[in-house]
């Protein structure tokens, strides 16, 4: 019997060891990834740094149309950002949403929180993130929004998003276009507590 008890015990401690999550360094890591969107990176940068300091999983989300210079001149009425922009209904193709490091896919149900990261075009978040944020069930998840900006800040960008991720649990956001991974995660810890 106490053979029995004794396999039982050593199994169950395995079986707990294999579930883990090995990406898990700190107190969130296991939980949380970064998912960024970035044309010109700068918000590449800031998302890879936050992540980084916070030993969490990152991913990025690639347009099935890379953007140019000339996509992006918001001084043109007909670039493909202004016209994205100009229309509620536009949700870009997403090629694909995968790990920067293992080139694996995003799959929200690995994650508590997720971060989205982007920069802000005409006050709010790429059309680009809104097709992101539609294409996951966001039940029982938690979602914080960090920017990269010109000079307009987060403004209504990351409860604007919300609206769109059905069943969140928003957190908040901020603009993070000239701070340190550090800056980041003492903003994420402070949300999450």
């Amino acid at each position: 019997m106490k053979k029995v008890i004794l396999t039982l015990l050593i199994g169950g401690f395995i079986m707990t060891g294999l579930s883990a999550n090995p990406s898990t360094s700190s107190g969130t890591a296991g939980t949380l990834a970064f998912v960024y969107f970035s044309a010109t990176g700068t918000t590449e940068r800031m998302a890879k740094n936050a992540a980084k300091e916070m030993g969490a999983d990152i991913f990025e989300i690639q347009p099935v149309h890379k953007y140019t210079d000339a996509d992006l001149n918001w001084h043109d009425k007909k670039s493909l950002s202004s016209i994205e922009c100009n229309d509620p209904k536009s949700r870009p193709a997403i090629k694909a949403v995968v790990s920067t490091s293992s080139n694996t896919a995003f799959d929200i149900s690995g994650y508590d929180t997720v971060v989205v990261c982007y920069p802000i075009w005409w006050a709010y978040a790429p059309k680009i993130v809104y097709t992101f944020v539609e294409s996951h069930n966001w039940s029982d998840k938690k979602l914080i929004t960090l920017c990269t900006s010109g000079g307009s800040g987060l403004g209504r960008s990351g409860t604007d998003l919300s609206k769109f991720a059905k069943g969140v649990d928003f957190k908040g956001g901020k603009d993070f276009t000239r701070s340190s991974g550090a800056d980041v995660k003492k903003f994420i810890e402070g949300l999450l507590k």
